[in-house]
């Protein structure tokens, strides 16, 4: 779950919203053996993550076979980091601040009024190009369905009732 509140996400769907761009981007079994993903660089894998110990700062760490440095549980490479980071005015890398730049990526995306509107399917639509797991992303990598996200944004969506 997302580490910082309701009231400071705007809603507990943004919250949700947030919670299903994790489950797409890192999954369910990293999710659960990691710190929620908060700790994950590109190109770990359930029984095998690829893990950074500090959150004094986005990690930088290049995966060359990958050739990102994804990182975090919404898995922000390095460039977007640095640029969401400055406008919010975010110090560190922690998993709170990983969730404001979330939130701020979403935003800019378009994708807030939608949730506003309990419309998930048409904010992730609207993220496609920002989250590369996403439907329709177009980046060459693997997609997730669109009804499984839905599904994961239903339940995220009850455990912050």
């Amino acid at each position: 779950m997302a580490r910082i509140s309701v009231e400071e996400a705007g809603s507990r769907r943004v919250l949700a919203f947030i919670d299903t761009i994790a489950f797409s981007e890192i999954g369910p079994k990293l999710l659960a053996e990691t710190d929620d993903g908060y700790n994950v660089l590109v190109g770990s894998l359930p029984g095998h993550p690829l893990l950074f110990d500090s959150y004094d700062r986005h990690p930088q760490v290049l995966n060359h076979a990958l050739d990102s440095t994804a990182a975090g549980r919404y898995q922000i490479i390095r460039g977007t980091w640095h640029g969401v980071a400055g406008e919010l005015g975010l110090t560190s890398f922690s998993p709170e601040n990983q969730d404001r730049a979330a939130i701020e990526l979403a935003r800019t995306r378009g994708a807030l009024p939608y949730l506003a509107r309990d419309d998930a399917k048409s904010a992730l639509i609207a993220c496609s190009r920002e989250w590369a797991s996403l439907p329709n992303a177009g980046y060459g990598q693997h997609e997730n369905r669109m009804s499984d996200l839905l599904a994961a944004y239903d339940a995220a969506l009850a455990r912050y009732a």
